[in-house]
């Protein structure tokens, strides 16, 4: 049973579909402005409800070379500038637990990232903000074990937390997805799919992720029959060139069809699952 809940105009576990989408990581101020309002025309016109999300910086990369973003100060501005000026919930990871407050003064939804889902410190602070809280689970932990990080975020008072599943480690730099995972898992919280991650070759090439995005709409479509909440995508408008996960990005132009077939998946599992 789902935990359904607000994130301003999104109602997150309450049987529509919503998205969750952006690049990577702040390029710049210029760039995340550009691709909030693309994919929110998009949306709108659709009528998906949508959360903006980029990161003020990237903790995990590959290379201790690779690019990370503006940082914590200047990141979290930047995004609720965004938010202000666009009507957009928002979303950013969080690192580290006393990042939390600083960035819940300016975005709706702070992330756990992947690796990072069993650190209870980062969770409890994270819970104690008060804003909504999207746990990634682990590419190394089990589905029915997510428990454990959600009762830590609602230890704090906080029931605003949701899933989201981005594949599970495969021998080296392979993820797979195990669609059971999805039904475990929202019988803890609302859980969405992350389509863009899950097709991720982590360190696969020569210091940096490669990917498959060519698999990003199977996979999404497949998740969207299965059931779930919602939908994750790193979206970009220029992959090759992009700072962060260009690897494993959708390209912008292919968002609006993906989410029409998308949303007609999910009116036809509906209809089904109503007989």
């Amino acid at each position: 049973m789902t935990h359904s809940f607000e994130v301003g105009p999104v109602h997150v576990g309450a049987g529509k579909l919503f998205l969750i989408a952006g690049p990577c990581v702040i390029e710049s101020e210029k760039h995340v402005r550009f691709m909030a309002e693309q994919i929110q025309r998009i949306t709108a016109d659709l009528g998906v409800p949508y959360i903006f999300k980029a990161s003020y910086d990237k903790a995990n990369r590959t290379s201790v070379k690779s690019f990370r973003g503006p940082g914590l100060v200047e990141g979290a501005a930047i995004l609720g500038r965004l938010a202000k000026d666009t009507g957009l919930p928002v979303l950013t990871d969080v690192h580290e637990p006393g990042h939390c407050e600083v960035a819940a003064e300016h975005v709706d939804v702070l992330q756990i990232p992947a690796f990072l889902c069993r650190q209870t410190d980062l969770l409890v602070a994270a819970g104690k903000t008060g804003r909504a809280v999207n746990i990634k689970k682990g590419q190394f932990v089990a589905p029915w074990d997510m428990n454990h990080p959600v009762e830590k975020v609602r230890s704090t008072g906080n029931e605003r937390v949701f899933l989201t599943e981005r594949g599970a480690s495969f021998g080296y730099n392979t993820l797979v997805v195990d669609y059971r995972a999805l039904p475990v898992m929202r019988r803890l919280a609302p859980v969405v799919f992350d389509g863009t991650h899950s097709v991720q070759q982590p360190s696969a090439a020569n210091g940096v992720s490669g990917g498959q995005p060519e698999f990003i709409p199977l996979l999404a479509r497949a998740a969207v029959a299965a059931g779930v909440d919602g939908l994750f995508l790193e979206v970009h408008d220029d992959p090759a060139n992009a700072k962060s996960d260009g690897a494993n990005a959708l390209q912008l132009d292919l968002l609006k069809p993906l989410l029409e077939t998308l949303l007609a998946i999910h009116s036809a599992s509906n209809q089904a699952a109503a007989k």
